[in-house]
């Protein structure tokens, strides 16, 4: 017999019909899973959410990291220069209560001197003046470092917690090809812990040698199409940057140093979650005589996950196999993230209510020493 007539007479046996019934099941299985979801998403309506991770930019800002006029009009064109109504609407339309606001990367870390010092002061009072001022209740934010002069950012960061009412600090990648386990940024380091505020880093675009290596080509239609700027960021880059970046921290002993160190990475925990057993096994053995304790530890002593821009069940599933609950929070990436497509995917996450109110706002709170206002 043929495959031909195969295909036929298994047919007629009955041998394929196992796959329009597995389809049924399937289809069956979607739509039971679809109700439990609409029901657990409609239990959890009232459930508030403060976003962690919440860009800003300012004209300034723009003009200095954008990488051309386009690029400035599409920035402009998603909201991320408005910090009035526009975002507040869309902080309505999604039921975001707060927003945790940060300035978009790179920020002025590649502004040096006392140009940098002055510039993430003038952004930092902005931001106190402005939309702070005007909605104290729906606007917190991260400060903004000069951080190619470390002592001048340990001081504005200093300043502005004490004196603004700053919640910590983001960072945005490499500072002039170095991060922060480099020796220069302990006196950052050092203040961060005395102050007791967390420090998020966010993902920045690669030194020219490494973007030249990994991500660039010959082809023009792939840089015309910007596609190398997006490989080397949101498109894939950045993850691994930030994630890099973790683990040197900690085999390089800043965690030894500073045990009291507060760190907050987001997006899911940049490739964390895929990557954990891996990195423990393997950096396990080589650092063990080198660090106070073992190397995945670390990770659940001084890290905080946020889910910025990343809606997937599975991912937070495999976040919460390693990171406890009470280290995962809430946050939307806007305006580069729906904020309504990730509540109400998170309403609809089927995990305990106690767990998901951490998530959404009581871990920030504590984290943070806040409270969600109450409407």
């Amino acid at each position: 017999m043929g495959r031909r007539g195969f295909l036929t007479a298994s047919t007629a046996l009955g041998i394929g019909a196992g796959l329009s019934t597995h389809a049924i099941l399937s289809e069956a299985s979607e739509n039971e899973t679809s109700d439990k979801t609409s029901d657990i998403s409609r239990r959890d309506q009232d459930l508030p959410f403060i976003g962690t991770e919440e860009t800003f930019s300012t004209p300034t800002l723009l003009k200095l990291n954008s990488i051309n006029q386009d690029h400035i009009a599409f920035l402009e064109e998603i909201g991320l220069s408005d910090l009035g109504q526009r975002r507040i609407g869309d902080m309505d339309a999604g039921g975001l209560n707060v927003q945790i606001l940060s300035a978009h990367t790179p920020s002025v870390q590649n502004v040096p001197g006392q140009r940098g010092i002055d510039l993430a002061y003038r952004l930092n009072r902005q931001l106190v003046d402005g939309p702070i001022a005007k909605h104290p209740d729906r606007f917190k934010a991260f400060a903004t470092l000069p951080l190619q002069s470390p002592e001048a950012a340990a001081d504005e960061l200093e300043r502005s917690v004490r004196e603004d009412g700053f919640l910590g600090a983001l960072t945005n990648g490499h500072i002039a090809k170095k991060y922060l386990d480099h020796p220069d940024f302990e006196p950052v380091l050092a203040r961060a812990v005395a102050l007791d505020v967390p420090i998020y880093l966010h993902p920045g675009y690669p030194a020219d040698e490494v973007f030249k290596i990994y991500y660039s080509t010959t082809r023009s239609k792939y840089t015309e199409e910007y596609q190398d700027y997006i490989f080397s960021g949101s498109g894939y880059g950045w993850h691994q940057e930030v994630l890099t970046q973790c683990i040197r921290m900690i085999a390089y002993g800043v965690f030894d140093r500073f045990p009291k160190l507060k760190i907050i990475i987001g997006h899911m925990g940049e490739g964390l979650p895929f990557y954990y057993e891996r990195i423990v096994n393997d950096m396990g053995e080589p650092t063990k005589d080198s660090l106070e304790k073992p190397i995945g530890q670390y990770f659940q002593d001084n890290f905080w996950v946020t889910t910025s821009a990343f809606p997937q069940t599975e991912l937070l599933d495999l976040l919460l196999k390693y990171i406890s609950v009470d280290r995962v929070m809430f946050a939307t990436d806007y305006p580069f993230a729906d904020i309504k497509e990730q509540t109400d995917w998170f309403r609809g996450v089927d995990l305990p209510r106690e767990d998901k109110e951490k998530i959404a706002f009581r871990n920030a709170e504590k984290l943070f020493r806040m409270k969600v206002p109450v409407k």
